[in-house]
């Protein structure tokens, strides 16, 4: 069995954001959030500087590119403006998710199939300028053999459907989700491709994911910030990561 990755998290503090914005001012600040996040033990700040602007703002992902210790994952549209403001703002990592105006949230992954060609360039203009870029695309074999000829090194599994279906109660649709998503972890590593998950990740799903070696990174947001409202960020942060090392200990007893 091969050596196994430690598992990173990722917190995204977009929906912090959210609360902010929901009355204007600059109450509550993402960065105070991810300060706290970060001394609690995160790895890694994410945050989705959406074209509408609804959480995340532009003077929100300056600050966190020079105020915070660890890695920025900047999520965005695949899009000119995205790339110049990537460009300038010089995050450790972007991940190009799919944005559309009407959605609540992201709901699927990216299509790099479709889109292979105007994501190109795109990708190639973020590498030469050291930013490790991420697709955040669906377990589909056909996707992720995609991302590989693209040269994207990173992609993350939309987990969503699965935790969508875990959180149901779907058992048979939960299952044929996992399985998509263990067979999608193994392509893709076999393809030479660093794999992340993320979306709809809570503390159940989060140490279920964390048992597959092929993850070396979980990216959660929206369930963390919800989570804090009751026992704070700093708590939620612990508990995520004793979720995963939870997860991660199975691995021992395969070996």
């Amino acid at each position: 069995m091969p050596k196994v990755q430690p598992l990173r998290l990722g917190v995204n503090v977009d929906h912090v954001a959210t609360l902010r914005n929901a009355r204007g001012g600059h109450h509550p600040d993402p960065m105070r959030a991810a300060l706290t996040v970060i001394e609690a033990g995160a790895d890694g700040i994410t945050a989705h500087l959406r074209e509408d602007r609804r959480h995340i703002r532009d003077d929100d992902m300056a600050r966190l590119k020079a105020e915070i210790s660890k890695p920025l994952n900047f999520e965005m549209a695949a899009t000119e403006e995205m790339v110049r403001i990537a460009l300038a703002t010089r995050p450790h990592a972007v991940c190009l998710v799919p944005e559309r105006r009407l959605e609540v949230t992201t709901e699927g992954g990216l299509d790099v199939v479709g889109q292979s060609k105007a994501l190109e360039p795109y990708i190639g203009a973020l590498g030469d300028a050291g930013i490790r870029v991420s697709l955040f695309i669906a377990a589909d074999p056909a996707q992720i053999e995609m991302a590989a000829k693209l040269r994207a090194p990173v992609i993350e599994i939309h987990t969503g459907a699965w935790c969508d279906a875990v959180t149901a109660g779907e058992a048979s649709r939960a299952e044929t989700e996992w399985r998509r998503i263990v067979d999608g972890a193994k392509l893709a590593q076999s393809a030479g491709l660093e794999v992340h998950g993320g979306h709809g990740l809570d503390y159940e799903t989060a140490e279920k994911i964390a048992s597959l070696p092929q993850i070396v990174e979980l990216n959660i947001g929206y369930f963390m910030v919800g989570e804090a409202l009751f026992v704070g960020l700093a708590e939620t942060v612990r508990a995520m990561r004793s979720a995963m090392d939870r997860g991660r200990a199975t691995l021992a007893g395969r070996a």
